[in-house]
């Protein structure tokens, strides 16, 4: 277990919205999901990729080989904060599920070292598969992108239908689960949109969202990874856009907030 291995692109420590308290979260590489607005770009290959420094504009490497044990030494340098503000550990990605032993053993590890944990995923994994981890998760967010099967594979390249039973099975197993929604201009930022994703969660028995208004604060990194923005020429979004939009969640009696 402690020798398990796989490939992160980052460790941050003081993380703050990453989950309650004061957090470290590790950063695994590699999703099966390709987002245009995607955040982390650098997160998507599983293996490591060439990557320019901002600083230095020098050619790096992003992403190394790390084991379980040599990540939590890292993790657990910070453990008096964790236990002052009831902080933890937080594996992000990527998507943890395309590294979902590695992740498990990680978790199992932190659980055995007394941690709080917290996962960040699209949920987008073989049912048994999240079912077993998320035992080890004591905080989870996740996104469900679009309510429409079809539309939600032809722009991110996967189905939403397991996404959608994983969803689902966290809130009906009392998990603490935040849910978001990526409000995204000409994907699912319209009014209808907002009315499908309502009556969606009423059959999924979700009762609270949050909206993630769309932004370009990975912009960049498609550049230092050599590769075309497809959201360049959308204005990012804020919470004032949306207010009508977080108004038909409210009106379904669904708690709604930024």
């Amino acid at each position: 277990m402690a020798g398990e291995k796989g490939i992160i692109f980052n460790i941050q420590h003081f993380s703050i919205h990453d989950g309650p308290g004061i957090r470290t979260t590790v950063f695994l590489k590699g999703c099966p999901l390709r987002c245009p607005w995607c955040s982390n770009p650098e997160s998507q290959k599983h293996e490591p990729e060439e990557m320019m420094d901002a600083s230095t504009k020098q050619s790096i490497i992003m992403g190394e080989e790390k084991t379980v044990d040599e990540i939590m030494a890292e993790v657990l340098k910070d453990i008096d904060f964790y236990e002052e503000s009831g902080g933890g550990l937080t594996l992000s990605g990527g998507e943890i599920f395309a590294q979902s032993d590695f992740a498990k053993a990680i978790l199992q590890r932190a659980k055995s070292e007394g941690l709080h944990t917290a996962i960040e995923t699209t949920a987008f994994a073989p049912h048994e598969t999240f079912a077993e981890l998320i035992q080890y998760a004591d905080f989870i967010y996740t996104d469900l992108k679009h309510y429409s099967t079809l539309r939600h594979r032809k722009v991110t390249g996967v189905n939403n239908s397991l996404i959608i039973k994983n969803i689902t099975y966290a809130f009906t197993h009392n998990k603490i689960i935040v849910l978001r929604i990526p409000v995204i201009p000409d994907f699912n930022n319209s009014l209808e949109d907002a009315e499908q994703f309502a009556a969606l969660f009423k059959d999924m028995r979700v009762n609270k969202v949050q909206l993630l208004p769309f932004h370009q604060f990975g912009q960049n990194k498609y550049q230092l990874l050599y590769r075309s923005y497809a959201m360049a020429d959308y204005a990012a979004l804020h919470p004032e856009d949306l207010y009508d939009y977080q108004a038909v969640f409210l009106k379904h009696g669904i708690d709604c907030s930024f």
